[in-house]
């Protein structure tokens, strides 16, 4: 037992020193960019550090499959070369039971990770979304989705406009039962408009069966309505800018995805991107297991074998591969090409089954 926590202790002390040198290293890297990229536009030096702040959490998310690699490595190198690992295996102890606790430690690892570390990972990347494009083009996110319905906005010259739809073809081009609210710059409400639908076309919005209400310069609004079977209203929105909107499911906390999928469902949008991601996030601890056990079938064995730099690139190339297979597994799903659950629950146990047969190789013979 003793054993089994000298071990848990020491992977979880290199993961988190591994972790922090990372987080430094990509923190410097990610300011270079953001400074080369806004200093010119006159964005504050503190403004520009807080844009850093926010984005390098979610970088150091997408790395924590490589961290758990090289905690492995670290972790069974050191063990190897003090010769630990020849003694635990003298004392009757496999290389299967030293292995354990740094796989429960991985796991809890991964299990904090999607609970805890999503979560935040998810607030400020969102964060970071709207500030980016504030400081690079002055315009916020013009898209939402809620309970209510759909919420966009848009700008021109005469001010501001809200738009509210209860749902929308999946193509994202074509709404239902719309109110559009328009404001003039500092104005307050000039106009509102109820329409049965609204297609977005190239520069404007193609209304039918509208009815327009004006807000100001009248006392009854309802008597100065006005029907109209078909109107056009300008646009500066399009429908790859609607798309990019919709929210990337990494901005979405995991506690919140599976309301925000149903809710894009009632819209009527394709919420299948957002299902992959909800379940690849739920087969995460699982990808890090995998992870740990690929790192450990060529690392656990005494460094008077030799080839131990060819045995760490091994591991890592294979980690590499693995994750990339991960990846492109999850575009077939988002794609429709194969399910949502082979797609995201194929590629970490079939790590696993690799990594245990690996492991049964080398150690077991």
């Amino acid at each position: 037992m003793r054993l089994d926590l000298y071990f848990a202790r020491k992977f979880a002390t290199i993961f988190a020193g591994i972790l922090g040198v990372f987080f430094l290293l990509m923190l410097l890297i990610d300011l270079v960019e953001q400074i080369s990229r806004f200093s010119a536009r006159g964005i504050p030096l503190g403004k520009i550090f807080e844009l850093t702040l926010l984005n390098t959490p979610k970088a150091l998310y997408d790395i924590l499959p490589l961290v758990m690699i090289l905690t492995t490595i670290s972790l069974f190198l050191g063990l190897a070369r003090s010769s630990e690992l020849v003694v635990t295996r003298a004392a009757g102890r496999s290389a299967m039971r030293s292995l354990l606790s740094p796989l429960l430690v991985a796991a809890m690892i991964g299990v904090i990770a999607v609970a805890v570390f999503n979560p935040i990972v998810a607030t400020t990347s969102k964060r970071y979304e709207a500030l980016y494009e504030s400081y690079r083009s002055g315009t916020s996110q013009v898209f939402s989705i809620s309970a209510e319905g759909l919420w966009l906005r848009q700008g021109g010259e005469g001010g501001q406009t809200v738009i509210r739809a209860s749902r929308a073809n999946t193509s994202g081009t074509i709404f239902y039962d719309v109110t559009f609210l328009n404001y003039r710059s500092e104005q307050g409400p000039s106009s509102r408009i109820e329409a049965e639908s609204a297609e977005l076309a190239r520069g404007e919005w193609r209304l039918t069966n509208a009815k327009i209400w004006p807000l100001v310069a009248t006392d009854n609004p309802e008597a100065a309505a006005e029907e109209r079977a078909e109107m056009r209203i300008a646009s500066n929105l399009t429908q790859e800018r609607i798309r990019d909107s919709f929210g990337v499911p990494s901005t979405i906390s995991i506690w919140d995805l599976p309301a925000y999928i149903d809710q894009l469902g009632e819209a009527g949008f394709s919420a299948r991107r957002h299902a992959v991601w909800l379940q690849r996030e739920l087969a995460r601890p699982l990808f890090l297991v995998a992870m740990v056990m690929i790192a450990s079938a060529f690392t656990m064995r005494h460094s008077r074998f030799g080839r131990t730099g060819l045995a760490v690139l091994t591991s890592i190339m294979l980690g590499f591969g693995l994750y990339y297979i991960r990846n492109f597994a999850q575009i077939l799903g988002e794609n429709g090409q194969i399910s949502i659950y082979i797609a995201a629950w194929t590629p970490p146990v079939a790590a696993v089954m690799l990594a245990l047969g690996l492991l049964l190789h080398m150690e077991d013979g």
